[in-house]
């Protein structure tokens, strides 16, 4: 097999595989190194979909609006692939005084950034969604926020990239970057080497010590999150729900199951063999929580259980860069749990740090050189 490309993208999720889709687009030879056996084993298929802009930071919420308004309404078409993409909106919820003032903070700034988001009390919440109980007193409303399908869209872009001939190798756990004459070139698994004029390192938590190979520390941690899945029931909402502590999210999908998630605190527990294993205690956690929020679902049943890690940055936002100080790298990872929905604008930026074009958006307050100590 041949193991050279113009670009080597290191991870296989829904980032790695979308920017692997532009690039062959643009004629791009690309090969993508995956350390499991399965394309999008980490966060791509693990997390729960939300498409959103309210709750994002001002510096990453460009992102996240440009994907709503000029990638994902037609992604299903030009993917071939039914996203499951659907944009009727997102309720943050708040059930205290102290969480409305979460909202308002979250909601004051998004304004400023020029997003139609905005605070509604506990009547006009249930009207956009009766199945609320009245201990919810407030929430922002974002109507243009939705959720899609984490799974049929890492699968989409993969089907693509591939078909235009991108190669993807699986079973290729990264060891280090190699530099030659100062220049980010090589990549070395345990088992080949790989060789190309740029390397991009999407990869989650596990970027950290591949970049630390290169004398590069994103400061990230990583967090375990735990989701489940409900039988089909009948059809009730379509907003994505999420709450000011950011303590559970979810949705009802097309077909009618709920996806629900939340955060677990047992990643000192849920270990078997270095595998992402979910927790007893945390679903009934997940389910009781809900069930104060919406009591219809008291009685749905759960068909399964899955745990992911979110790589969390330092201060909350990506890391979406070249490397001043490695030519050649360029680094896309730290998401904070806010990945999957900019995935598309992301795969698009990094298609153009690449091949050195001009970005569609500014990312100088997402550079990795937001870390260097002030002189």
């Amino acid at each position: 097999m041949s193991k050279n490309a113009e670009v080597i993208i290191i991870g296989s999720g829904v980032i790695g595989c979308a920017a692997a889709y532009y690039l062959v687009k643009q004629g791009v030879s690309v090969i993508v190194l995956e350390k499991t056996d399965n394309i999008g084993n980490g966060a791509s298929s693990r997390n729960g979909g939300g498409v959103r802009q309210s709750g994002r930071d001002p510096r990453e919420l460009p992102l996240a609006m440009y994907g709503i308004q000029h990638i994902w309404p037609s992604l299903s078409e030009e993917l071939g692939v039914d996203v499951e993409y659907c944009k009727e909106g997102n309720l943050r919820l708040g059930k205290t005084k102290r969480h409305l003032e979460i909202l308002q903070g979250l909601t004051d700034r998004a304004t400023a950034c020029g997003l139609d988001v905005k605070m509604i009390d506990g009547r006009e919440v249930r009207e956009i969604n009766p199945y609320l109980t009245d201990e919810v007193i407030g929430a922002s409303w974002c109507p243009t926020d939705g959720h899609a399908n984490p799974l049929k869209t890492t699968l989409g872009y993969y089907m693509n990239a591939r078909r235009l001939g991108a190669r993807f190798y699986t079973g290729e756990e990264v060891v280090e970057i190699r530099k030659i004459r100062g220049k980010a070139r090589q990549v070395i698994t345990q088992k080949n080497v790989y060789e190309g004029e740029n390397i991009i390192v999407a990869c989650g938590y596990e970027s950290r010590a591949i970049t630390a190979t290169v004398g590069i520390d994103i400061p990230m941690r990583k967090e375990l999150i735990e989701a489940l899945v409900t039988e089909a029931e009948p059809k009730m909402f379509g907003q994505m729900l999420g709450t000011a502590d950011a303590d559970f999210y979810g949705h009802q999908t097309n077909h009618g199951s709920f996806v629900f998630g939340g955060a677990s605190g047992y990643e000192d527990v849920n270990k078997d063999n270095g595998m992402q294993m979910t927790s007893s205690i945390t679903a009934p956690c997940i389910c009781r929580g809900i069930m104060k929020y919406i009591p219809k679902l008291e009685h749905a049943k759960i068909v399964r259980t899955w745990a992911g890690y979110e790589d969390i940055c330092s201060d909350g936002v990506p890391v979406i860069s070249k490397i001043d100080e490695v030519p050649g790298l360029i680094v896309a990872c730290a998401f904070t749990g806010h990945g999957f929905g900019i995935a598309p604008i992301v795969g698009t930026l990094l298609s153009e740090l690449a091949t050195d074009q001009e970005t569609t958006l500014d990312l100088s307050a997402l550079r990795y050189d937001r870390f260097k100590a002030a002189i």
